[in-house]
């Protein structure tokens, strides 16, 4: 029952987890398209591959899969994740279990201002968002939205492009700087991240974890305190069970004066999780049930609270490629 890792790039505490609840039952396959990614290394065994964008690339990874017997695979990286939704079929028809969401919603989640829109139409709290300027122009003469506000790409990860403007000529000159750019309100408050696995079998939610934000990195969580809430709990299932998510989800929210605001939402494992895996939320073995046909059993908020995640570099010596 092996397992197919795509895009691993640095992510070895990831494929360390998977090692460890897969032993005695299958392999971890990894790869990337640089020999400089270190959790290629950890796995059993890994491949150098193409660029996603590269034709050819698909037929590289399901050659992989028919060579190494996969059972499962998914991505760690957004722009992936999209492609190999796509081609669901192709994996189902080779015996692959593709573990993540349908492409729709990877498109959905991708696309910052089309999540926005789905929000809005459902009811959740969120950031007031603009993705033409001349609305937000008269949103700030009409006083709904005031400075500070983040300038950003409608579609992107790892919070690249993103920028603070403290006024509107600052938004003018960042939104024209780039493609498809959108203006968001300043989020106040307390953020958060929220790891969920949405069982592949039963389509139930299983598992949350729950975190509070203290420090940020390149957009990724440094330092964060785990906690739980049951209502935020609730909000999530809820959230979760109307968009259809399936596996590992990673949600950004951030809570002001009692509510909860959603923000973003990634189908993949972030850059955070390993504090919840730390925490006794082991997404790694409910995916190992679920490719070996087992529905996981809820389990939601049962993980060590107040407990302080802080990352730190590490390094990792190999022979020249």
């Amino acid at each position: 029952m092996n397992l197919l890792i795509l895009s691993c790039g640095t992510r070895d505490k990831v494929v360390q987890y998977f090692k460890k609840a897969f032993e005695g039952y299958g392999d971890i396959i990894a790869t990337d398209c640089s020999p400089y990614a270190p959790a290629l290394y950890e796995a059993d065994r890994h491949y150098i591959v193409p660029r996603i964008t590269e034709p050819g690339y698909m037929d590289v990874i399901f050659d992989i899969c028919r060579k190494e017997n996969i059972k499962g695979v998914l991505s760690l990286i957004d722009p992936e994740l999209s492609l190999i939704a796509k081609h669901h079929k192709e994996f189902e028809e080779l015996g692959v279990t593709v573990i993540e969401s349908s492409y729709e919603l990877c498109e959905r989640t991708l696309n910052k201002w089309e999540m926005y829109l789905w929000m809005k139409e459902h009811g959740y709290p969120c950031a007031k968002s603009y993705i033409r300027l001349e609305d937000f122009q008269a949103a700030v003469n009409a006083g709904e939205v005031s400075f500070p506000v983040f300038v950003k790409p409608s579609k992107g990860s790892a919070s690249l492009q993103i920028a603070k403007a403290e006024d509107m000529e600052t938004v003018e000159l960042l939104y024209h700087h780039g493609d498809d750019m959108m203006i968001q309100e300043l989020m106040q408050g307390q953020e958060i991240g929220v790891d969920c696995y949405i069982d592949l079998i039963s389509g139930e939610l299983v598992s949350v974890f729950a975190k509070k934000k203290l420090v940020m990195r390149a957009g990724e969580t440094d330092k964060a305190i785990s906690f739980a809430d049951e209502q935020l709990f609730e909000q999530v299932e809820r959230f979760v069970k109307e968009n259809g998510f399936r596996g590992q989800i990673d949600i950004d929210i951030f809570e002001n004066n009692g509510v909860y605001y959603f923000s973003e939402v990634n189908p993949r494992f972030g850059g955070g999780y390993p504090h919840a895996y730390a925490c006794g939320a082991d997404h790694m073995t409910l995916i190992r049930n679920n490719l070996a046909g087992i529905a996981n059993t809820r389990n939601i908020g049962n993980y060590a609270v107040d407990k302080v995640m802080m990352k730190y570099n590490e390094i990792m010596l190999i022979d020249t490629v």
